[in-house]
């Protein structure tokens, strides 16, 4: 795999943990609210801890696909069940 397919499909992940992540870390508190605000807004939000939750995150999940890529655990043949021997 090149290194710019890598860091493509790296950004890719990334982005994709990054709606996993985001709901873990919206938190409402109420000393914060500021008028006008939505109750079921978050009153703080820390944008280093999400991105630093996100990229290890995105890292295990790459390092999943990576090693995937090298040993063949997951094949387009394991997932053709169209075309499956019975």
């Amino acid at each position: 795999m090149r290194i710019e397919s890598a860091l493509a499909i790296f950004f890719l992940f990334w982005f994709l943990s990054l709606f996993f992540v985001l709901p873990f870390h919206a938190r409402r508190g109420e000393s914060t609210q500021v008028a006008g605000q939505a109750e079921s807004a978050p009153g703080e939000f820390r944008p280093w801890a999400v991105a630093g939750w996100t990229t290890l995150v995105a890292i295990v999940l790459f390092g999943l696909f990576y090693l995937n890529f090298v040993f063949g655990w997951i094949t387009t043949d394991t997932l053709d069940w169209v075309n499956a021997p019975r």
